[in-house]
C-alpha cells in the first residue's frame, strides 16, 4: 500500500518571550497501514496515539523545536518505542521544554524512507534556527512546519527567529519546487506552492 499524508488537530498552547498563546496544531502521520512518521507531537499524546493505532511508528520527527510543535514528543516517544529527531540548531528551544530529554540530531538532505517512500529534510531556518521543512517527491507533497502558511511565512517576531532568513529559506528551497506540490503547514489550512509563490514580493515589501 502506498503512502499517504494523514492530519490530526491538537489544541493548547505556546510559550515564549513569556507571552502565551491558545494555538490549534497539525500533526501529520506519514505512512500506510504498517508504518507511520509522525511529523510534531504537539500537546496531547493520547490522541496522537490513537490515530496512530497499531501501526510500528519509525520516529517522531519535530519540524522545529517550539513548544507547542513538541510538547507532548516524549510521552509519544516512550509510548510507541520510537525516537525523536530534531534538527540540533534548535536545541536551545528544546532544552526550555525538555531539558532532561535526548533527541537523535536531523541534518539538511538526510533521507528518510518510510512506507516504501522517500522523505528528503529541508533546513529551512529563519522561524527557528532548526526549523526543517519535509520534501515527498513520490507524493508532491511538503511538511513545512511553521516556516511556510497559506498566506505567508512563519512569525519571525520573537527570540531566535529572523525574517531575512526565513525569506531566504523560502525563496530558495521551497518556492523552487514544482508549483503543484502540496504544502501540510504546522497550523491553519493546506495551500500549494503555486499559489504562494506570487506574494513573495509583497511578504518582502511587508516585512513580515
Amino acid at each position: 500500500m502506498s503512502a499517504r499524508i494523514d492530519r490530526v488537530v491538537t489544541s493548547g498552547t505556546f510559550s515564549l518571550d513569556g507571552g502565551t498563546w491558545d494555538v490549534d496544531n497539525n500533526v501529520w502521520l506519514i505512512g500506510d497501514d504498517a508504518e507511520v512518521l509522525v511529523v510534531d507531537a504537539a500537546h496531547d499524546a493520547d490522541a496522537i496515539a490513537a490515530a496512530v493505532g497499531t501501526r510500528r511508528v519509525t520516529a517522531i520527527l519535530c519540524t522545529h523545536g517550539h513548544n507547542d510543535h513538541v510538547t507532548a514528543a516524549p510521552a509519544l516517544a516512550e509510548r510507541l518505542d520510537a525516537p525523536i529527531l530534531l534538527h540540533p540548531g534548535d536545541d536551545p528551544l528544546w532544552r526550555m521544554t525538555h531539558p532532561d530529554t535526548a533527541y537523535r540530531s536531523l541534518a539538511d538532505t538526510t533521507r528518510i524512507t518510510v512506507a516504501g517512500t522517500d522523505i528528503d529534510i529541508l533546513h529551512t531556518p529563519g522561524h527557528s534556527p532548526g526549523s526543517v521543512s519535509l520534501y515527498l517527491p513520490e507524493l508532491a507533497a511538503l511538511c513545512t512546519g511553521d516556516t511556510l502558511f497559506a498566506g505567508g511565512p512563519g512569525a519571525t517576531g520573537r527570540s531566535f527567529s529572523d525574517f531575512g532568513t526565513i525569506i531566504d529559506s523560502i525563496r530558495d528551497r521551497l518556492l523552487t519546487l514544482p508549483e503543484e506540490t502540496t504544502v501540510h503547514t504546522g497550523h491553519g489550512d493546506t495551500t500549494t506552492i503555486g499559489a504562494e509563490r506570487p506574494a513573495l514580493a509583497d511578504w518582502i515589501a511587508r516585512g513580515h
